[in-house]
């Protein structure tokens, strides 16, 4: 009797037409990856510069904001004058540049601590001023000048602060109660600190794109103000 021979395995293999199909979809697949990871990583560069850009801007908004909200009224030794846009602007802190643009006023934001011997009231100028490096600027910069000494006998020599740069423009407006003011100058005639003061700022444009598909960022700070006469105005400047 002839043993039965056992029943071999029927193994099938991959054509080669199969393995060049799979081989395409894999592929296809990896590009749709590579442009998904692409896209992605784009959004995330263009998001981060687009934060970096907005923390000068939301930083310097923060403090002209704080300035504002502490800004003494006019009259006495330690309470100068509030000028907005106005002549001699930077005088008091022996600067001479931009004399009649940009915002000078006496607020109490001031921090008091063992090494700096003077109080909370201090000088803030804030103006427009050219780049150090010019090549690589878009506009220009805005800067804080700070003096703290306000009893000094000669001339201070302010500190620069650096707020934010590639400006076009800022524009400083003033309410009266009525209507909104480019000046101010509580030394000739404005006997009162503004109701309000409207800062718009006009970020400079990239390379190849038009400034007039930027909208400026505007901040509207109310200031807190105490009516004085000009009988009282000028009884105080007479008393000292």
């Amino acid at each position: 009797m002839t043993p039965a021979r056992p029943n071999r395995c029927e193994c099938r293999a991959f054509t080669l037409m199969e393995t060049i199909l799979a081989l395409a979809v894999c592929a296809i697949i990896l590009i749709v990856i590579n442009a998904v990871f692409g896209t992605a990583l784009r959004l995330r560069n263009a998001t981060s510069d687009a934060l970096d850009k907005s923390v000068p801007l939301n930083q310097a908004l923060a403090i002209l904001r704080r300035d504002l909200r502490g800004a003494v009224p006019p009259g006495g030794i330690l309470a100068g004058n509030f000028k907005c846009n106005a002549q001699s602007m930077g005088a008091s802190l022996g600067l001479t540049i931009g004399t009649d643009s940009g915002l000078d006023f006496c607020t109490t934001t001031g921090i008091i601590s063992d090494d700096a011997p003077w109080g909370d009231v201090q000088e803030v100028y804030y103006l427009l001023v050219d780049p150090a490096d010019r090549a690589h600027a878009l506009g220009r910069d805005l800067v804080r000048y700070v003096n703290r000494n306000l009893l000094a006998t000669a001339t201070p020599t302010p500190d620069a602060q650096w707020l934010m740069g590639d400006v076009e423009s800022v524009q400083f407006e003033c309410y009266d109660g009525v209507q909104w003011r480019n000046t101010w100058d509580t030394s000739m005639g404005d006997t009162n600190l503004p109701m309000a003061v409207r800062i718009t700022i006009q970020q400079a444009a990239e390379p190849g794109m038009d400034i007039r598909n930027l909208r400026p960022l505007q901040m509207i700070v109310p200031l807190v103000t105490q009516s004085r006469t000009n009988e009282l105005a000028s009884a105080g400047g007479t008393g000292g």
